[in-house]
Order: C-alpha cells, then structure tokens, then sequence
C-alpha cells in the first residue's frame, strides 16, 4: 500500500510524527507573494494608526472639558469672593445702626459749612 500526497494534507508516515500529536497537517490554498504582504503589513500598520489617533484624540477632548470646567470653578470662586465681601459690607453697616454707640448719638440743631 502507498500514499500519494495531496495539497490539502500530508499524513502521519511522511513527516515521522510520533503518538499524541495531530496526523493531519492541512496546507493552504491560498498563496500569498511579497507584494501582497507588504499590502497586507500596511494595512495593518494603517489601522494601528487609526486606533492610536483615536485614543489620542479622546483624551484631548477630555483636556478640552477639564479645562473648561477648571475655568468655571476659577469664576465661581471670584464671584464667591465677590459676594463674601459685598456680605461683609453690608452686615458691617447693620452692625453700625444697631449698635449702643449709634443709638446714644443724637442729630445736631445746626451745621455749619465753610466758605472757601
């Protein structure tokens, strides 16, 4: 009995495998040249491209919303400053009319300017 080989497979006897390990080894059809690799390693180097700048560009766009809120939180602490010392001034004011100092002064009769 003899085996004649094929293209698609190559048996057991011809390649001196021993027990435990696959009898059949397929071959395959499709042949690919250097041109082909060389499309085919571009490809693959333009989508790794593609993905690297997507990522890239997502974590830009996270600067760009970080940046914008950093910038709201620095204008609500100027108005927050803003309206502490406008607070400051008005309860300094009722502070004053309802003190015991002002509630003992009294209006004067007359008052005087002088001429220049």
């Amino acid at each position: 009995m003899t085996y004649q080989r094929t293209q698609s497979f190559t048996n057991r006897r011809q390649q001196n495998w021993s027990r435990n390990q696959n009898t059949v080894a397929y071959v395959s059809a499709i042949k690919l040249g250097p041109v082909a690799h060389t499309v085919l390693i571009a490809l693959m180097i333009t989508v790794l491209g593609l993905i690297y700048l997507t990522q890239a560009t997502r974590a830009t766009g996270y600067d760009y919303a970080t940046q914008k809120i950093d910038k709201d939180i620095a204008t609500l602490n100027n108005e927050k400053s803003d309206l502490q010392i406008e607070n400051a001034r008005l309860t300094a004011l009722e502070a004053v009319k309802n003190s015991s100092v002002a509630s003992t002064m009294t209006k004067p009769v007359t008052t005087n300017y002088t001429q220049q």
